[in-house]
Formats: structure tokens, sequence, C-alpha cells
């Protein structure tokens, strides 16, 4: 676990339904980012999410972060670019890609993706890991369900692939996370 079980569950409580979230955020409707919605606005973030934005962003957290890693002199991006809530609906997927690597208006390399489950029910059958891949797309290293208060933690670079595989909830459950990536100069 990632936060201590009532940190999770307050959490996962506190994210918007699928039709409040596609009211502020942006939906992707391409084949290859289907059914997925994003709030990047920490205007828009209920309390708790808001402080968990503010912890991730903490001085204190990047040198843990640092510690964690061996990445010196990491930085959080205060305009959340691509993180903050990301919902999935039923029949949502995200195909393999690699992510942007750069922030031209800060001029700052991405490094690392940070991503936080707060599903509070999760079923296997119901698909949605997180999948983690060989530059040639041709071997799947590691895959993670979207369970509560579950943490990934990745490098990112022109060769870190990942996706999603098919998010085959029920129609009344979503896929969340909060996610956030952390840059150097």
């Amino acid at each position: 676990p990632f936060l201590p079980a009532a940190a999770a569950a307050e959490l996962a409580g506190a994210f918007p339904s699928y039709e409040e979230a596609s009211k502020v955020g942006k939906q992707f409707t391409a084949v290859n980012e289907l059914r997925k919605i994003q709030i990047t606005d920490p205007t828009e973030f209920s309390g708790p999410i808001a402080e968990l934005n503010e912890f991730l962003a903490s001085p204190e957290y990047l040198k843990e972060l640092e510690f964690i890693t061996g990445i010196p002199n990491l930085l959080a991006d205060p305009s959340l670019a691509g993180g903050g809530i990301h919902m999935t609906g039923s029949r949502g997927r995200l195909d393999v890609h690699v992510d942007f690597n750069y922030l031209e208006e800060s001029k700052v390399y991405r490094r690392l993706n940070l991503l936080l489950y707060l599903n509070p029910v999760w079923e296997r059958s119901w698909g949605g890991a997180v999948e983690l891949w060989d530059e040639k797309v041709s071997t799947l290293h590691h895959s993670f369900e979207p369970k509560l208060n579950r943490c990934v933690l990745f490098e990112t670079s022109q060769r870190s692939y990942h996706g999603v595989e098919e998010v085959r909830c029920p129609a009344d459950v979503t896929r969340n996370s909060f996610a956030v990536y952390y840059y150097t100069k």
C-alpha cells in the first residue's frame, strides 16, 4: 500500500462520477485512448485530491523520490501536463505508447511517471492493468492491476513503452487513478 488505508479510501470516495468528470475534464475519443477522461486543473479537485496533489509535489516528497530512484534534482509539474485525475469507463483503452518526454514551456525533461490507483473495488476480470513493455513492444515485462492504493512508479524515456489493457468493468464502474510526472532540467 502506498498510503494509509483510510487515506486511500477517502481519496477513492472523493473522485467525481464519470458524468461529473466529463463536464470539467478532457475527454478522449480516439480509438487508441477510448473512453478516458483527464482532469488537470487543480481547482477542480476535491479537498482530499487537492491535498494528495500538493503532497506529491512537496519538496519533502521530491527528496524521497530522489533517494528511491537515484535521480537528483527532481521537479514536480504544477501544470499537471498529461497528469491529474484519470478515469476510464467500460470498454476504454490506452494502447501501448511512449509519453512525451519534454515540456517545451519549462524546458524540462520528463523522468518519472507515478500512477496511484484509487478504485474502491476492482476485479481481475475487468482488465485495466497497466502494462510495461520492452522497447520493441514484443515482450510484456510487468502488468499491474489497478487495485486500490497501488502505486506504480517507472522511469520515463523514449523507450518506456506502456499501455492499459482493455477495461471491461461494469458500466457503472470506472478505472480511477491519479497521475503525476516528475522532471529534471
